[in-house]
Protein backbone atom coordinates (compact mmCIF):
# COMPACT_ATOMS: atom_id res chain seq x y z
CA UNK A 1 0.00 0.00 0.00
CA UNK A 2 1.59 3.35 -1.26
CA UNK A 3 2.05 5.75 1.77
CA UNK A 4 1.75 8.60 -0.59
CA UNK A 5 -0.60 11.55 0.00
CA UNK A 6 -3.73 10.74 -2.41
CA UNK A 7 -4.26 14.22 -4.52
CA UNK A 8 -7.62 14.43 -6.51
CA UNK A 9 -7.34 17.01 -9.01
CA UNK A 10 -10.34 18.58 -9.92
CA UNK A 11 -10.41 20.43 -13.13
CA UNK A 12 -12.56 21.71 -15.81
CA UNK A 13 -16.02 22.64 -14.65
CA UNK A 14 -19.34 24.54 -15.72
CA UNK A 15 -18.26 28.10 -16.15
CA UNK A 16 -16.85 29.74 -19.11
CA UNK A 17 -13.23 29.36 -17.84
CA UNK A 18 -13.10 25.85 -18.42
CA UNK A 19 -10.36 25.57 -20.82
CA UNK A 20 -8.26 28.11 -18.16
CA UNK A 21 -8.97 25.21 -15.82
CA UNK A 22 -7.64 22.36 -17.95
CA UNK A 23 -4.52 24.27 -18.70
CA UNK A 24 -4.03 25.37 -15.04
CA UNK A 25 -4.35 21.47 -14.01
CA UNK A 26 -1.81 20.04 -16.12
CA UNK A 27 0.61 22.73 -14.72
CA UNK A 28 -0.11 21.55 -11.21
CA UNK A 29 0.56 18.01 -12.08
CA UNK A 30 3.62 18.38 -13.22
CA UNK A 31 4.84 19.96 -10.55
CA UNK A 32 3.97 17.77 -7.21
CA UNK A 33 6.34 15.11 -6.04
CA UNK A 34 5.63 12.31 -7.36
CA UNK A 35 7.72 10.39 -4.48
CA UNK A 36 5.30 12.01 -2.27
CA UNK A 37 2.13 12.58 -3.93
CA UNK A 38 -0.29 10.29 -6.11
CA UNK A 39 -2.14 11.96 -8.46
CA UNK A 40 -6.14 11.54 -8.95
CA UNK A 41 -7.42 13.66 -11.42
CA UNK A 42 -11.01 14.08 -11.86
CA UNK A 43 -12.56 16.31 -14.66
CA UNK A 44 -15.87 18.03 -15.13
CA UNK A 45 -17.45 18.32 -17.98
CA UNK A 46 -19.35 21.34 -19.25
CA UNK A 47 -22.61 20.18 -18.62
CA UNK A 48 -21.31 18.99 -14.97
CA UNK A 49 -21.03 15.38 -15.25
CA UNK A 50 -18.02 13.94 -13.30
CA UNK A 51 -15.41 11.77 -15.32
CA UNK A 52 -12.02 9.93 -13.99
CA UNK A 53 -9.81 11.57 -16.43
CA UNK A 54 -8.53 8.87 -18.46
CA UNK A 55 -5.89 10.34 -20.46
CA UNK A 56 -5.12 13.10 -18.08
CA UNK A 57 -4.04 9.68 -15.56
CA UNK A 58 -2.09 7.83 -18.28
CA UNK A 59 -0.87 11.50 -19.37
CA UNK A 60 0.64 11.78 -15.72
CA UNK A 61 1.75 7.88 -14.81
CA UNK A 62 3.64 8.51 -18.11
CA UNK A 63 6.14 11.54 -16.43
CA UNK A 64 6.51 15.13 -17.11
CA UNK A 65 7.34 14.52 -20.55
CA UNK A 66 3.83 12.84 -21.55
CA UNK A 67 1.67 15.50 -20.28
CA UNK A 68 -0.08 18.09 -22.84
CA UNK A 69 -0.39 21.71 -22.73
CA UNK A 70 -4.33 20.71 -21.63
CA UNK A 71 -5.83 17.83 -19.85
CA UNK A 72 -9.08 16.14 -22.21
CA UNK A 73 -11.98 15.72 -20.11
CA UNK A 74 -12.56 12.27 -20.69
CA UNK A 75 -13.09 8.95 -19.34
CA UNK A 76 -15.78 6.85 -16.75
CA UNK A 77 -18.56 8.53 -14.95
CA UNK A 78 -17.07 9.01 -10.91
CA UNK A 79 -18.21 7.66 -8.14
CA UNK A 80 -19.69 9.78 -5.85
CA UNK A 81 -17.00 12.33 -4.15
CA UNK A 82 -17.57 11.11 -1.00
CA UNK A 83 -16.20 6.99 -2.36
CA UNK A 84 -13.30 8.37 -4.04
CA UNK A 85 -10.26 7.34 -1.79
CA UNK A 86 -8.27 10.71 -1.34
CA UNK A 87 -7.09 12.12 0.90
CA UNK A 88 -7.05 15.85 0.08
CA UNK A 89 -8.82 17.65 -3.00
CA UNK A 90 -6.93 20.38 -4.97
CA UNK A 91 -9.76 22.33 -6.79
CA UNK A 92 -8.74 23.76 -9.97
CA UNK A 93 -12.35 25.00 -10.81
CA UNK A 94 -12.18 29.06 -12.00
CA UNK A 95 -15.53 30.62 -11.89
CA UNK A 96 -19.09 29.76 -10.99
CA UNK A 97 -19.36 26.30 -9.87
CA UNK A 98 -15.52 25.91 -8.55
CA UNK A 99 -14.48 28.84 -6.80
CA UNK A 100 -18.14 30.21 -5.49
CA UNK A 101 -17.97 28.34 -2.68
CA UNK A 102 -20.31 25.50 -4.26
CA UNK A 103 -17.84 22.95 -4.89
CA UNK A 104 -16.52 23.63 -1.15
CA UNK A 105 -19.56 23.28 0.10
CA UNK A 106 -19.89 19.72 -1.28
CA UNK A 107 -16.55 19.09 -0.15
CA UNK A 108 -17.18 20.04 3.26
CA UNK A 109 -20.68 17.49 3.19
CA UNK A 110 -18.06 14.79 1.76
CA UNK A 111 -15.67 15.49 4.45
CA UNK A 112 -12.51 16.07 2.74
CA UNK A 113 -9.63 18.28 3.09
CA UNK A 114 -9.74 20.92 0.36
CA UNK A 115 -7.11 23.63 -1.09
CA UNK A 116 -8.11 27.11 -0.52
CA UNK A 117 -10.91 29.37 1.07
CA UNK A 118 -13.85 27.84 2.31
CA UNK A 119 -17.60 27.98 1.39
CA UNK A 120 -18.13 31.99 2.60
CA UNK A 121 -14.50 33.20 1.95
CA UNK A 122 -14.97 31.51 -1.83
CA UNK A 123 -18.44 33.08 -2.30
CA UNK A 124 -17.84 36.63 -1.30
CA UNK A 125 -14.60 36.75 -3.31
CA UNK A 126 -15.94 35.20 -6.23
CA UNK A 127 -19.14 37.80 -5.91
CA UNK A 128 -18.00 41.01 -7.44
CA UNK A 129 -20.88 43.07 -5.69
CA UNK A 130 -20.56 41.18 -2.19
CA UNK A 131 -16.30 41.58 -2.81
CA UNK A 132 -17.27 45.56 -2.97
CA UNK A 133 -19.14 45.24 -0.17
CA UNK A 134 -16.92 43.63 1.71
CA UNK A 135 -14.32 46.24 1.01
CA UNK A 136 -16.13 48.65 1.96
CA UNK A 137 -17.03 47.24 5.48
CA UNK A 138 -13.87 47.11 6.11
CA UNK A 139 -13.02 50.48 5.12
CA UNK A 140 -10.44 49.76 2.38
CA UNK A 141 -9.87 51.82 -0.83
CA UNK A 142 -11.37 50.88 -4.08
CA UNK A 143 -12.61 52.29 -7.57
CA UNK A 144 -16.26 53.61 -7.12
CA UNK A 145 -18.70 50.68 -8.62
CA UNK A 146 -22.29 50.63 -9.67
CA UNK A 147 -23.59 47.44 -9.34
CA UNK A 148 -26.78 46.46 -11.30
CA UNK A 149 -29.14 43.51 -11.37
CA UNK A 150 -31.00 42.04 -14.88
CA UNK A 151 -34.81 43.27 -15.15
CA UNK A 152 -33.82 46.54 -13.85
CA UNK A 153 -34.14 49.69 -16.05
CA UNK A 154 -30.88 50.15 -18.07
CA UNK A 155 -31.52 53.29 -19.10
CA UNK A 156 -31.55 54.65 -15.43
CA UNK A 157 -28.35 52.74 -15.17
CA UNK A 158 -26.70 54.04 -17.82
CA UNK A 159 -27.82 57.65 -16.58
CA UNK A 160 -26.38 56.81 -13.02
CA UNK A 161 -22.90 55.59 -14.76
CA UNK A 162 -22.29 58.87 -16.83
CA UNK A 163 -23.42 60.88 -14.02
CA UNK A 164 -21.14 59.42 -11.46
CA UNK A 165 -18.47 57.78 -12.99
CA UNK A 166 -18.16 58.72 -17.03
CA UNK A 167 -16.12 57.56 -19.29
CA UNK A 168 -14.85 55.55 -19.90
CA UNK A 169 -15.51 52.52 -17.77
CA UNK A 170 -15.40 48.77 -17.37
CA UNK A 171 -18.54 46.69 -17.06
CA UNK A 172 -17.71 43.35 -15.46
CA UNK A 173 -19.90 40.30 -14.93
CA UNK A 174 -20.13 39.94 -10.97
CA UNK A 175 -19.42 36.00 -11.00
CA UNK A 176 -16.33 35.66 -13.88
CA UNK A 177 -13.06 35.97 -14.02
CA UNK A 178 -10.31 35.75 -16.26
CA UNK A 179 -11.69 39.01 -17.60
CA UNK A 180 -14.72 36.88 -19.45
CA UNK A 181 -17.60 38.99 -20.59
CA UNK A 182 -15.45 41.66 -19.33
CA UNK A 183 -15.38 45.06 -21.80
CA UNK A 184 -13.87 48.84 -21.52
CA UNK A 185 -17.18 51.39 -22.46
CA UNK A 186 -15.66 54.55 -24.15
CA UNK A 187 -19.37 55.85 -25.02
CA UNK A 188 -23.01 55.07 -24.66
CA UNK A 189 -22.81 52.46 -27.66
CA UNK A 190 -20.19 50.95 -26.34
CA UNK A 191 -21.67 50.62 -22.73
CA UNK A 192 -25.03 49.04 -23.81
CA UNK A 193 -23.05 46.53 -25.65
CA UNK A 194 -20.82 45.76 -22.79
CA UNK A 195 -24.03 45.54 -20.36
CA UNK A 196 -25.48 43.17 -22.85
CA UNK A 197 -22.55 41.09 -23.00
CA UNK A 198 -21.57 41.13 -19.04
CA UNK A 199 -25.44 40.02 -18.37
CA UNK A 200 -25.01 37.23 -20.80
CA UNK A 201 -22.81 35.79 -18.18
CA UNK A 202 -24.56 36.68 -15.04
CA UNK A 203 -27.56 38.29 -14.11
CA UNK A 204 -25.55 40.59 -11.82
CA UNK A 205 -23.37 42.92 -12.86
CA UNK A 206 -20.78 45.81 -12.07
CA UNK A 207 -19.61 48.88 -13.61
CA UNK A 208 -16.62 50.37 -12.34
CA UNK A 209 -14.45 53.79 -13.25
CA UNK A 210 -11.71 53.52 -15.00
CA UNK A 211 -8.34 53.85 -12.95
CA UNK A 212 -5.47 55.37 -14.79
CA UNK A 213 -2.08 54.10 -13.61
CA UNK A 214 -0.43 51.05 -12.71
CA UNK A 215 -1.91 47.36 -12.42
CA UNK A 216 -0.38 45.52 -9.15
CA UNK A 217 -0.78 42.20 -8.47
CA UNK A 218 0.25 40.48 -4.83
CA UNK A 219 -0.02 36.68 -4.10
CA UNK A 220 -1.05 35.99 -0.52
CA UNK A 221 -0.78 32.36 1.37
CA UNK A 222 -2.09 30.80 4.67
CA UNK A 223 -3.75 32.79 7.29
CA UNK A 224 -4.28 33.96 10.72
CA UNK A 225 -2.27 35.85 9.95
CA UNK A 226 -1.52 35.34 5.91
CA UNK A 227 1.80 35.81 4.21
CA UNK A 228 2.61 38.41 1.50
CA UNK A 229 4.37 38.08 -1.27
CA UNK A 230 6.68 40.69 -3.08
CA UNK A 231 4.27 42.78 -5.74
CA UNK A 232 4.10 42.26 -9.63
CA UNK A 233 3.36 44.37 -12.11
CA UNK A 234 1.40 43.72 -15.08
CA UNK A 235 1.71 46.11 -17.98
CA UNK A 236 -1.11 44.81 -20.32
CA UNK A 237 -0.61 44.20 -24.29
CA UNK A 238 -4.13 44.58 -24.92
CA UNK A 239 -6.04 47.61 -24.12
CA UNK A 240 -6.32 46.34 -20.69
CA UNK A 241 -5.19 42.95 -19.11
CA UNK A 242 -8.03 40.52 -21.10
CA UNK A 243 -8.44 37.15 -21.32
CA UNK A 244 -6.40 36.58 -24.21
CA UNK A 245 -3.58 38.73 -22.83
CA UNK A 246 -3.31 35.97 -19.71
CA UNK A 247 -3.67 32.71 -22.17
CA UNK A 248 -3.57 32.84 -25.52
CA UNK A 249 -0.53 35.82 -26.30
CA UNK A 250 2.24 36.46 -24.44
CA UNK A 251 2.41 40.38 -25.65
CA UNK A 252 1.62 41.45 -21.74
CA UNK A 253 4.61 42.23 -19.78
CA UNK A 254 4.90 40.81 -16.06
CA UNK A 255 7.16 42.72 -14.25
CA UNK A 256 8.52 40.47 -10.51
CA UNK A 257 9.37 42.22 -8.45
CA UNK A 258 7.07 45.52 -9.27
CA UNK A 259 9.71 48.76 -9.44
CA UNK A 260 8.00 50.08 -6.17
CA UNK A 261 9.16 51.86 -3.24
CA UNK A 262 10.11 50.05 0.00
CA UNK A 263 7.35 52.29 1.03
CA UNK A 264 4.68 51.68 -1.34
CA UNK A 265 5.43 47.80 -1.20
CA UNK A 266 4.54 47.57 2.27
CA UNK A 267 1.44 49.66 1.74
CA UNK A 268 0.23 47.57 -1.05
CA UNK A 269 1.07 44.17 1.07
CA UNK A 270 -1.13 45.77 3.96
CA UNK A 271 -3.43 46.11 1.22
CA UNK A 272 -3.72 42.77 0.33
CA UNK A 273 -3.60 41.22 3.63
CA UNK A 274 -6.46 43.48 4.41
CA UNK A 275 -8.36 42.53 1.66
CA UNK A 276 -8.19 39.07 1.60
CA UNK A 277 -8.95 39.42 5.10
CA UNK A 278 -12.08 41.58 4.90
CA UNK A 279 -13.59 38.78 2.31
CA UNK A 280 -12.80 35.94 4.99
CA UNK A 281 -10.48 33.92 2.59
CA UNK A 282 -8.21 31.42 3.73
CA UNK A 283 -4.84 29.31 2.51
CA UNK A 284 -4.38 31.64 -0.69
CA UNK A 285 -5.53 34.23 -2.90
CA UNK A 286 -4.38 36.60 -5.63
CA UNK A 287 -5.20 40.42 -4.99
CA UNK A 288 -4.90 42.88 -7.36
CA UNK A 289 -4.49 46.62 -7.17
CA UNK A 290 -4.28 49.42 -8.70
CA UNK A 291 -1.56 52.49 -8.55
CA UNK A 292 -3.39 55.21 -9.52
CA UNK A 293 -1.78 58.07 -10.97
CA UNK A 294 -1.95 60.16 -7.79
CA UNK A 295 0.10 57.51 -5.53
CA UNK A 296 -3.07 56.19 -4.33
CA UNK A 297 -4.00 52.47 -4.28
CA UNK A 298 -7.18 50.82 -4.70
CA UNK A 299 -8.18 47.00 -4.02
CA UNK A 300 -9.12 45.74 -7.33
CA UNK A 301 -10.28 42.39 -6.71
CA UNK A 302 -9.09 38.83 -4.33
CA UNK A 303 -9.19 36.03 -6.89
CA UNK A 304 -9.37 32.51 -4.23
CA UNK A 305 -8.31 30.16 -6.75
CA UNK A 306 -5.79 32.24 -9.08
CA UNK A 307 -3.89 30.89 -12.42
CA UNK A 308 -0.97 28.46 -12.10
CA UNK A 309 -0.17 27.94 -15.47
CA UNK A 310 3.13 28.95 -16.38
CA UNK A 311 2.59 32.64 -17.37
CA UNK A 312 0.52 33.28 -13.83
CA UNK A 313 1.59 35.88 -11.43
CA UNK A 314 0.68 34.03 -8.50
CA UNK A 315 3.23 31.30 -8.59
CA UNK A 316 5.68 33.30 -10.12
CA UNK A 317 5.29 35.77 -7.40
CA UNK A 318 5.93 33.02 -4.56
CA UNK A 319 9.09 31.97 -6.59
CA UNK A 320 10.02 35.85 -6.54
CA UNK A 321 9.39 35.36 -2.85
CA UNK A 322 11.54 32.41 -2.30
CA UNK A 323 9.12 29.94 -2.43
CA UNK A 324 9.38 27.45 -5.21
CA UNK A 325 6.25 25.81 -7.08
CA UNK A 326 6.74 22.73 -5.88
CA UNK A 327 7.03 23.93 -2.52
CA UNK A 328 4.05 26.27 -2.80
CA UNK A 329 1.62 22.86 -3.70
CA UNK A 330 3.61 21.53 -0.44
CA UNK A 331 1.94 24.29 1.67
CA UNK A 332 -0.88 24.52 0.37
CA UNK A 333 -1.43 20.82 0.67
CA UNK A 334 -0.26 21.04 4.37
CA UNK A 335 -2.50 23.81 4.87
CA UNK A 336 -5.75 21.94 3.25
CA UNK A 337 -4.91 18.94 5.69
CA UNK A 338 -3.92 21.06 9.03
CA UNK A 339 -7.14 23.03 8.68
CA UNK A 340 -9.72 20.52 7.87
CA UNK A 341 -8.01 18.65 10.98
CA UNK A 342 -8.84 21.69 13.39
CA UNK A 343 -12.57 22.00 11.90
CA UNK A 344 -13.28 18.70 12.71
CA UNK A 345 -12.63 18.85 16.15
CA UNK A 346 -15.20 21.10 16.57
CA UNK A 347 -18.10 20.57 18.59
CA UNK A 348 -21.28 19.62 16.07
CA UNK A 349 -18.14 18.90 12.89
CA UNK A 350 -17.09 14.97 14.63
CA UNK A 351 -17.69 12.53 12.18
Amino acid sequence: MSDRTRVLLLFGGRSAEHDVSRVTAVAVARALDRERYEVVPVAITTDGRWLLADSAQRAIEGGPSALPSAFAVDGEVAPAVGALDVDVVFPLLHGPYGEDGTVQGLLELADLPYVGSGVVGSAVAMDKVMMKRAFKSAGLPYARTVEFRDGHDPDALAARVEAELGYPCFVKPANLGSSVGVSKARDRDGFDAAVELALSYDEWIVVEEAIFGREIELAVLGDDPPTVSVAGEIVPGDDFYSYADKYEADDAELLVPAPLTDAQLAEAQLLACRAFEACRCEAMARVDLFLAENGAFLVNEVNTIPGFTPISMYPRLWEATGVPYPELLDRLIDLALVRHARRTARAGRQR
